[in-house]
Formats: C-alpha cells, structure tokens, sequence
C-alpha cells in the first residue's frame, strides 16, 4: 500500500467541550484501523478518576497505523479545569480535531480551544459527532460558529437525511455520495434527483470559500468553468495547512460512522512534522515534551514527540538548562500500556524514561545543544486552593514529595506555603480539579489529608490616636531590668505601612537603645487587639526614663511592646481584609448573572466592555473581598455552562464589612 507520510509519524490532537465524544472518537479511529476489535477494549480514560466522572481527566495518547501510514493521537481533557493538561501538547500536533455536537446552542463551548488553537496557529478541522442523532440542521451549527471562528467553516459534507435522521453524506469535493451501515463501511449511492441542486449549492459555496484565497479559482468560477478535482483538493489541502480555512466533517463516533472518510481526509491533508518543529522552533533530532508523569516503579516518565530524526535508547539529550541526561528506555504509549522500542521513529509520541530533570514545554535535543522553544507555556494562575495537611503526622515527609510529585506532572497545579497562617495550599483550576489531586495522593501514593479553608490574611489599624507609657521594671537580684518610653500612635492612610521616629531630648532614651524600642513597638504590632497584624500606624518616640545599671537594649524593647499594646486599646481598632482586582471573564449571555454573583460576593463592579478578540464575550472588571474567592470559580462555572474564569491580584486593603468575628 502506498505511504503518504514518507516514514513520519502524524501527530493528531483530539479537543472540544466535555461530553463532544473525543474519547468515543479515539476508540472509533483505532477501531477503524483495526487495533480494536470489541468496542469495550477501551484505550482512553481508564483511570480510576476518569472512569468515576465518566469523561477525560488527563492526556490520553495512543497510536495506530491506516493504510500504510503512522499517526499518534492526543486525547485532551474537554473541562477547563483539566485544560492545562494539554498547554505543552497543542503547539506539537500537526493537526487537530475539534470534536462539536450537533446543538447551536452549544457552539459557545468551542470557543476556548478554538482561540488557542488560532493562537497557535495549528491548523484544524471541526467534527460534528453525534449527527445519527441531531435534532437540528448542520447550517444552524455553521450560522452559530461563523462568529466564533477566526477562519471560515468551509462544509465538506452534506447531509443526507431520511425523514427526521441523518444517514448519510454527500462528499462535496468528490461529489460522491455514501449512507451509513452500521459496523460496515459506507456503502456509495447514487446522489439522488431530491439532492443534487442542494449538492450543488453547497458545493459551489464551498469553492466560492476556496476562491477567496485562489485568484485562479475565482477567475474560472467567473467564468462557468467547472474546476477541476485536483485543484480543488490542492486548495483545500493548501488552505487548511496554513490555517485559513477550518474544514467541516460529520459522522457518528459511536457508530463509527463517517469516521473512515475523515481518517482518508486526514491521511491526505495533514501537514508534516516539520511544521510542528518550526513552530516549536526545534533544530534537528529533539524531543518535545507534551507532560511529564510517574509511572510507579518505572519512575518519572517524559511524554514527548519526537522531531528531525529517529531517537534511540541510550541517546544523550542535552536539556533546555544545559544539563545532560540519557534516554534510560523509551516506551510507545496506547493507553495506559507501555511497549518498549529500540528507537523512535520521526513525529512519534513516546515515553522517555530517566530524564528527571525535563518538564512540559521543553526541549531534549539530541544535537549537544540546549534548546529553548518559540512557545513558551506558563503555569497557569490558581483559580481555587486547599490547605492541606497529613492525617497521620508520621506522612508529613510522604506528603511533601507526593504534592511535588504532582504538581510537577500537572501544569494546573502548584503549592503554595503560607508561612503567616502555616498553611502548605494546594491550587489548582477549579474545586474538581483540586479535588482530583488529592484523590491521586490517596490512591498513587497512599497518603490520606485532611484538608482545610485558606485563611485569609486580615490586618488591623486605627481611627484614632493616642499618648502611652510604657514602663519596664524588674528586679530579681543582682542586675535589675529597667526601661521607661513615652510614645505617640496616630493612624495612617490605607497601604503607609508603619512609620517609627523619635523627638527624644535631652538623653531621656540613650540614642543606643532607640532601635530596641522600635523593635518592641513592631512585636507589639504583629498582634493587635482584634488578634492580627496592625499596619498604617505613625508610632513617635517622645519620652522616657532610663537607669545607669539595669537599662538594656532588652529593658526598652519590652518597654516599647508594652506601650504600644496598651495604647492600641484606645486607638478604636478597625479590622482590615485584602482585597483583590478581578477581571472576569464570560460569555455575554450570562454577564446579568455575574454582574448579580459578584455583588452577592461584596464585590464592587468597576466596569465592563467587549472582551477583546472574542466575540459575544464579556470582560468584567471588579473589587472582591479575598474571602470571598476562594469558591468563586465555581459559582461562575455554574453560570457560563463551564466557561467562566478570571484573573486575580491583590489591590489594597479596605476595612472589613464582615465584622470581626472573623478573628475568632
């Protein structure tokens, strides 16, 4: 059989919104390719997490050979919580498949990945599944994703309907005509007399889209010259490998219908490793790592593509930060089995083992010289944390190197020490996100944890000031302790901080020991009345007493402690929580209802405006209590069918409207 692909590996990436069916899909293809043979020998979502939410949590990669031709598959998580996942892996694919259902109420859902994917700039193509089961027409889709998409929706089949279901397809560049039969190959009809000036509208729309990019093109259809197949394949290839157009496809995964006829589109019109590479900006034999993963016994395992030349076991790869490692094993990936290989062959995906230094995003070159990629991929920022603790105080050390462990293998996640509140928080893209981490721990690494609310950093001041003494005296035999101060307290403008000096005259306070009672006026502020750090308060040193024997530096600084305790007690104590600038994101048809969560959150709304190159999108400026986001992300996923996020940074602080029983 002739091969397409000279040798190289096709790297193809499945994506879309929870519930399209891109797991469905993966099994289809393999099926398809005849590595499956019952449709219950499943290759994605296997884990125990996967199998309990009944949709994809993490990458699922596997491969499969059609027609003389290799191609490697990653399955992405379709939930933003588990998006991250798939950040290093996207850049890399050759070509993407983003898997729709049917409804036009659900284009919205495309959105996210459909922007990073043109961010990118990897070429794509949509597929509408479930279709045996669509209860609207495919234009209404297209009607609705047209604003979406930055390319245009070019069509590449018509619907062939039996009364209420679709059954079939007709091929607009072949102009040929296929039903469906379930668990057998289409079966090619005769387009009928009822179809074909449908077919022919249809097809002519599609070559007026080609037009758009081929002079050549536009002058024979001005003309009413019938173009021929070859160049309307040349375009459609040509236009879809340098991402102008986004091409339409339809079928059933379930039923493996039309998925075939997409595997022999593909099989033609992938665009080779080599782009991916320069993409990536990766210079000869290199490894691309899509995500890193501990694989029990078998240690830290690198999942990575393969570019410029075969890879074998035991090469020497040079990291992206100069150190040097060797492929300690490379292993191909279906599923959640690994088969071990000798070498790895041009754009395929595979496990490389003891490189344990490498992580997502990088480079391992084989050339002996570092690599840095053109796409850099950031952690995200955290939208929702835990405090996490060990149940059992004997896994404190257990504990520490599992949360590394996953958050090494997880770009979604990241710890967080909080030495104020002592408290190790675990952040994440969501509560289901976190919550999946921590079922990990359990599970992978036998550590159960107590978890716990992130306490929120709340900070006291003054309205009013006050004069206050401050005397130490103690006497216990032999040297004695004595320091006498005299201080002023006045409050401050929010975010001063605290500011010490001193009118001392006349030696009342030797200049040596001044320091130690600015250092026992800081003790006295790091607990106010009210039980939290006192900030934007003036303290000035006016007066005060000393003793030629038993004044210290330690005799005036508890002397200052005591005088700015005592003199807070008569300040009028305001207590003061942190305050966070948000932007909100969300599609306009649920910004009513942000608008409404975020005011029931105390959140103060600053302004709003077109989110900027996302259509029908909404970008929501606001102040927000720091308390109160702690659960915010999930409230705003409950209103934008799972697409809210928002971004986050501390402002200022501003006196509490929730009291002080928050310092209880």
């Amino acid at each position: 059989m002739t091969r397409t692909h000279d040798g190289k590996v096709r790297a193809l990436g499945l994506v879309g919104p929870t519930g399209g069916g891109k797991t469905t899909l993966l099994e289809a293809l393999l099926q398809a390719a005849s590595l499956s043979d019952k449709r219950g020998d499943r290759v994605g979502d296997t884990s125990p997490e996967a199998k309990a939410r009944g949709h994809s949590v993490e990458l699922n990669l596997a491969g499969f050979d059609f027609m003389g031709d290799r191609y490697a598959v990653v399955d992405c998580p379709g939930a933003l919580e588990f998006s991250a996942e798939a950040d290093a892996a996207l850049a890399a694919l050759d070509f993407a498949i983003v898997v729709a259902e049917p409804e036009a109420a659900k284009a919205v859902l495309l959105q996210p990945m459909l922007r990073e994917l043109e961010r990118l700039g990897v070429p794509r193509a949509l597929f509408v599944n479930k279709m045996d089961q669509a209860k609207g027409a495919l234009q209404d889709l297209l009607d609705a994703l047209a604003p979406i998409s930055a390319t245009p929706l070019v069509a590449r089949q018509l619907p062939i309907h039996d009364r209420d279901k679709v059954t079939g397809f007709i091929d607009l560049a072949l102009e040929r005509a296929f039903v469906w039969r379930p668990g057998q190959p289409s079966e090619r009809v005769e387009i009928g007399p009822d179809m074909a000036d449908a077919e022919a509208q249809a097809r002519f729309h599609m070559l007026e889209q080609l037009a758009d990019f081929d002079d050549a093109l536009m002058e024979q259809l001005l003309s009413d010259i019938i173009p021929s197949q070859d160049l309307v394949f040349a375009d459609l290839v040509q236009d879809m490998n340098q991402g102008l157009i986004t091409p339409v496809f339809f079928g059933s995964a379930l039923n493996g219908f039309g998925v075939r006829r997409l595997l022999k589109a593909l099989r033609h019109e992938t665009p080779p490793p080599d782009r991916a590479a320069a993409r990536l900006g990766v210079e000869g034999v290199a490894a691309y790592v899509l995500k890193t993963s501990y694989a029990g016994q078998a240690g830290k395992l690198a999942l990575a593509r393969v570019f410029g030349g075969r890879l074998a076991d035991g090469a020497e790869l040079t990291l992206q930060n100069g150190e040097k490692s060797r492929v300690g094993g490379l292993s191909a990936v279906q599923g959640a089995a690994l088969k071990k290989l000798a070498a790895a062959e041009p754009g395929d995906v595979v496990a490389i083992g003891k490189v344990d230094t490498a992580s997502a995003g990088q480079i391992l070159s084989a050339n002996g010289k570092a690599q840095v990629p053109r796409i850099a991929v950031a952690r995200r920022p955290p939208l929702y944390a835990v405090a996490v603790s060990a149940r059992n105080r004997n896994d404190d050390v257990r504990l520490s190197g599992a949360l590394l462990r996953l958050v090494d293998e997880d770009p979604g996640l990241s710890l967080h020490h909080d030495a104020e509140a002592r408290q190790v928080l675990l952040q994440g893209q969501g509560e289901g996100h976190v919550r999946l981490a921590l079922e990990r721990l359990k599970r992978r690494f036998g550590v159960d944890v107590a978890t716990d609310r992130p306490k929120t950093p709340y900070r006291e001041t003054i309205s009013k000031g006050a004069t206050q003494r401050g005397r130490h005296k103690k006497q216990s035999g032999g040297h004695g302790q004595f320091g006498d101060v005299t201080i002023e307290i006045k409050p401050l403008p929010r975010g001063s901080g605290f500011v010490f000096d001193q009118k001392v005259t006349g030696g009342a306070v030797p200049k040596q020991w001044i320091p130690a009672v600015e250092q026992g006026v800081r003790d006295g502020l790091a607990k106010g009345p009210l039980g939290f750090p006192v900030i934007d308060v003036h303290v000035t040193l006016l007066d005060g007493a000393w003793h030629s024997v038993d004044s210290s530096e330690m005799a005036f600084r508890t002397a200052g402690r005591i005088a700015i305790e005592e003199g807070l007690k008569a300040c009028g104590s305001v207590m003061l929580e942190p305050i966070e600038k948000l932007k909100v994101f969300t599609p306009a048809s649920a910004m009513s209802n942000i608008n409404s969560a975020l005011s029931a959150h105390r959140g103060q709304i600053l302004g709003f405006g077109p989110r900027e190159d996302w259509p029908g999108w909404e970008a929501i400026e606001a102040y927000l209590p720091q308390d109160e986001c702690v659960e915010l992300i999930g409230e705003l996923r409950s209103l934008t069918q799972g697409l809210g996020a928002f971004e986050a940074r501390f402002d200022h602080m501003a006196e509490s409207r929730k009291g002080v029983e928050a310092g209880a």
